[in-house]
């Protein structure tokens, strides 16, 4: 293993830190802001599931990002760094703004820039790339209709129940969800690093003639993710738990339940989606479920704006990337 991989292999690790430090957000907002844990505790439970997340769930996520985005035989060390500098600069930019982005649709923003500069389009992987591409949709509209449906659900069974009795119960509850919701997230976020280095590793012919994700490279993404989440992204961690809806601890429960059905779903499918935009349109569902002016529509046509602006914007930094990687 040469010099220039190791040193890949620590970028996409910073990656993955970074991952899990702007995503340590959408794992712990609701149980923040409904005051059920104190930020320093809630950072710790949902690191320590965001590591286990791998005895959970299988490798299909990181396949797919291994070699189902662009063509593998066209990856070399100068592709892998402009995706990388292109998926870190667009988190980096958008933790310091707030926003909370998805940091898989970054990466893959990263790896169709460089590819393109590279090959040119017939690099591109159509298949994989329009089936992540459509859950930018697909996934907040189901987060909401998840995290909806589960608080109708809920408040029909406890309405004859005193509020204090439900603020006890879902403070409880919401322990469980937020577990459940960083198994989500570890299992389908920290995959997309091990199909990062994997291909990487690929490429230089150290996994033979067949791909596969080696298990050091699991344990060591499914680490920095966990790091990562343990230092938390603060600015997103206000814009996810107060600014898009109020929440009690109820709500929280609904919120994060949805949005871990969501996510088990889509990681046994391998589809990479984005554990921002689902409990995002999770919130959204609970929140709008009280009344519509309860969610603060301003500040979720800014997120989905950055939504739709990642890709393209990481693409660019990606492409810019590689240029000067290659030059």
């Amino acid at each position: 293993m040469t010099l220039a991989i190791l040193l890949l292999i620590v970028l996409a690790l910073f990656f993955d830190f970074l991952n899990g430090f702007h995503d340590s957000a959408n794992s712990i907002a609701t149980i923040v802001s409904t005051r059920v844990l104190s930020p320093r505790y809630a950072v710790v439970w949902a690191a320590f599931f965001n590591f286990v997340a791998f005895l959970f769930f299988g490798l299909h996520v990181a396949n797919t990002i291994g070699k189902g985005i662009i063509d593998i035989t066209i990856i070399d060390n100068a592709l892998i760094f402009g995706a990388l500098m292109g998926a870190c600069g667009w988190n980096v930019i958008t933790w310091y703004f707030g926003l909370p982005t998805s940091s898989s649709h970054a990466l893959i923003g990263g790896m169709i820039g460089a590819a393109l500069v590279k090959a040119g389009p017939t690099s591109l992987l159509w298949s994989g790339i329009l089936k992540t591409v459509a859950f930018i949709f697909i996934s907040p509209v189901l987060g909401l209709i998840l995290g909806l449906g589960l608080g109708i659900l809920v408040y029909r069974l406890f309405r004859k129940c005193a509020p204090l009795k439900v603020d006890h119960i879902f403070r409880k509850g919401q322990l469980f969800s937020a577990a459940l919701y960083s198994l989500g997230h570890g299992g389908n976020d920290a995959q997309k690093t091990m199909g990062i280095i994997a291909s990487l590793l690929f490429s230089a012919g150290l996994l033979g003639s067949k791909f596969y994700i080696p298990f050091w490279v699991v344990m060591a993404c499914q680490l920095a993710i966990a790091l990562g989440t343990m230092f938390g992204g603060w600015r997103i961690v206000k814009t996810m738990g107060q600014k898009v809806a109020k929440l009690k601890p109820v709500d929280g429960f609904c919120a994060e339940g949805g949005a871990a059905i969501m996510l088990f779903i889509s990681t046994a499918l391998g589809i990479p989606v984005s554990t921002t935009h689902t409990i995002t349109g999770s919130i959204m569902g609970i929140g709008s479920l009280r009344r519509l002016s309860a969610v603060r529509w301003g500040v979720a046509g800014r997120i989905v704006w950055a939504w739709i602006l990642t890709i393209p914007c990481s693409a660019l930094i990606s492409a810019l990337a590689y240029f000067l990687a290659r030059k």
